[in-house]
């Protein structure tokens, strides 16, 4: 069976996807993740350069630095494929690979530092240790197997929408805004932090935990916003508030 958008069969393209798991198996300071990357392309570069000498001629395109962040691997394997294809077919240059390799790995690594590993991982962090406080161990195991869930998805779906789309994809992704994103993430995050102060806290020392919450509150969303107003003004006057309240 073929995939709409491609010459592979879906058997090619689900063993390039499963290979994406072992991205990071070879790491080195060498090329990072580049063993990982030319691990996962080799089913499809074997169907789509059957001739073994042609073939040859790709592999140093992918032994060189390539790193980006694991949640966003099987996307670019799926764009990677759909390049070389257009490639084999003389529709695009050899050298427009390692332009797209370079410039979009990292741009999407440092949205998935920003998006992923910064705020949602963060997400998960603070509500499972909410769950843990107030005892609600069923709907953490229910958090665990649903996050779980969703991420695998999310790498099944972004690998065949890079490989059917190809470039379209990164607009796509450019429209999500998942950097802005990730700071309303964060506000998030800080009230789950101040809840879970609230809860593993005794009752008689509230009053300070409440004042502690509403400093890193109201900073959380001074910060998720795009101030204008001078970061030691905010500081100070927030230290004068938490001052005050912890008085009281």
């Amino acid at each position: 069976m073929r995939i709409s958008g491609g010459e592979l069969s879906a058997r090619t393209l689900l063993s390039c996807f499963f290979r994406c798991y072992f991205i990071g198996a070879a790491y080195n300071t060498r090329g990072l993740q580049h063993v990982g990357l030319a691990f996962a392309m080799e089913p499809g570069l074997k169907a789509i350069y059957p001739d073994e000498s042609v073939r040859n001629a790709v592999w140093p395109r992918y032994m060189q630095l390539y790193n980006t962040h694991f949640f966003w691997t099987p996307l670019l394997v799926g764009l990677f494929l759909s390049l070389e294809e257009k490639i084999a077919q003389g529709v695009a240059p050899a050298e427009m690979l390692d332009n797209v390799k370079t410039t979009t790995a990292f741009t999407l690594s440092a949205i998935g530092d920003t998006f992923f590993s910064a705020s949602l991982m963060g997400l998960w962090g603070l509500s499972a240790a909410c769950l843990v406080a107030t005892g609600y161990f069923q709907a953490l195991v229910v958090l665990v197997a649903a996050l779980f869930v969703a991420i695998q998805v999310f790498k099944l779906l972004t690998f065949f929408a890079g490989y059917r789309e190809g470039f379209q994809v990164l607009r796509r992704i450019r429209r999500w805004d998942l950097v802005n994103l990730g700071r309303r993430v964060k506000v998030v995050n800080a009230v789950l932090l101040s809840l879970f102060w609230l809860l593993i806290l005794p009752w008689g020392r509230m009053r300070g935990t409440l004042a502690d919450a509403a400093l890193v509150g109201v900073l959380a969303v001074w910060a998720a916003t795009r101030p204008t107003v001078s970061r030691e003004i905010v500081l100070f006057a927030l230290a004068a508030a938490w001052i005050a309240l912890r008085s009281l």
